[in-house]
């Protein structure tokens, strides 16, 4: 299940932060509970995912790009993600997650966030590429920007996003047509 209790709080408090630019770091700070434990007590990587996704929605109120969203009634949506576990999070440990806006281009914005143990280990860190749809599909960066009332520039792509942009184009779609899996309408 979502962790709305969770959400709410996390809304909560990046309202009453300071507003921060588009590429500005927002930081968060959660604890691991029982029920975000797999089978080896340790944080799920579903669940690590799902608290990344509150450190974004803290960071898209705190850019103001949750108000565009709402006045537009536009979306947001994740495209794609590559994730990185390097050290586990166990019950009733502290963390804190990083969230940035890294570059856009002219379909999706490059975030990057990061998990870190209070000993100061990093213990994830994922790439996202997100977008902003509406009933026609993704709304450019920016048709985006200039709704949240600036013409700013990307930064540029680091060459590790870059590298990933590249590999994710190589990717089929739709994935595995090497197989010779009938479909349910043929079976």
């Amino acid at each position: 299940m979502f962790p709305f209790i969770r959400l709410a709080k996390d809304v909560y408090l990046a309202r009453r932060q300071p507003d921060i630019g588009l590429t500005d770091l927002h930081v968060s700070r959660h604890m691991v509970w029982p029920w975000d434990l797999d089978g080896f007590l340790e944080l799920n990587n579903g669940r690590a995912l799902t608290l990344y996704d509150l450190g974004r929605l803290g960071m898209a109120f705190r850019t103001g790009l949750v108000t565009v969203l709402k006045a537009r009634k536009w979306g947001l949506t994740m495209a794609g993600s590559s994730v990185r576990y390097r050290r586990r999070l166990h019950a009733f440990e502290r963390f804190e997650t990083r969230s940035r806006a890294v570059c856009w281009d002219d379909k999706f914005t490059y975030i990057e966030q990061s998990m870190w143990k209070s000993d100061g280990e990093c213990a994830s860190h994922v790439l996202y590429r997100a977008a902003v749809t509406d009933k026609n599909g993704i709304v450019t960066p920016d048709r985006v920007l200039a709704a949240m009332g600036t013409n700013a520039v990307s930064p540029p792509m680091p060459d590790w996003i870059a590298a990933w942009v590249r590999a994710e184009a190589q990717r089929p779609w739709p994935p595995m047509q090497d197989l010779d899996v009938p479909t349910r309408a043929a079976a």
